[in-house]
């Protein structure tokens, strides 16, 4: 992306990016292969990361979801400081909120021969 001219800000956001989505489809595809490809067009850079596996795609989490509050079922503390605590919050969905707000757009394709995912900057 350097080559082609992009901002820092660019290609910083599209680093991001591409660490989420390949690790999305590394979590959630059984397959060894997963590829990824940048595409420049006029109107900016598309990503797009493919799998064989054409599992669901999880929803991303609503920012209350990622605001430090304890997964069901996990006792608070009892008002002392414990960092141990910070263990037991979830992450699962928070990865596709930094892809949402970082692109100008997202989606998803299922088909066949497997799934792609893809993000405009």
């Amino acid at each position: 992306m350097r080559a082609w001219g992009e901002p820092a800000e660019r290609i910083e956001a599209a680093a991001l990016i591409v660490t989420e989505l390949v690790t999305n489809a590394v979590q959630h595809t059984s397959t060894r292969k997963i590829r990824c490809r940048l595409l420049r067009s006029a109107d900016g850079v598309r990503i797009c990361v493919w799998n064989r596996g054409r599992a669901r795609i999880p929803s991303p989490a609503s920012p209350g979801d990622s605001a430090g509050l304890p997964v069901a079922g996990i006792p608070a503390t009892d008002g002392h400081e414990d960092d141990d605590r910070l263990d037991h919050l979830t992450e699962d969905g928070r990865g596709l909120l930094l892809v949402d707000a970082l692109a100008a757009r997202w989606g998803t394709r299922a088909a066949l021969a497997g799934r792609l995912v893809w993000a405009d900057l």
